[in-house]
């Protein structure tokens, strides 16, 4: 059977075995290497508040918060794009 893609989906390399994440939208669980990890910075204050506060010269602490999604809920959410046909790599040609 033919496979798809080379990496077939994953960043595994010469890993080996690799753990398991869970999809923190829909809690599926997904290998490591597979699953598309987004860190943000989280402020507890409310930005607002934490606006007044730099002006009169406070340093408001942010914190990284690490996401991890599934392939499909990192699509549904828009922070993995579908790319059209045109832009997608060529595949080699089996002979």
């Amino acid at each position: 059977m033919p496979k798809k893609r080379e990496s077939r989906g994953r960043r595994k390399g010469d890993k080996g075995k690799v753990g398991y994440v869970q999809c923190d939208q829909c809690g599926r669980r997904v290998p490591e290497d597979k699953a598309i990890c987004v860190t943000r910075m989280y402020s507890p204050v409310p930005p607002q508040l934490a606006e007044e506060l730099e002006k009169k010269g406070a340093i408001i602490q942010k914190y990284p918060v690490r996401k991890c999604y599934c392939v499909s809920c990192a699509v549904h959410l828009g922070i993995v794009k579908v790319r059209p046909e045109e832009e997608r790599e060529e595949k080699p040609a089996f002979t």
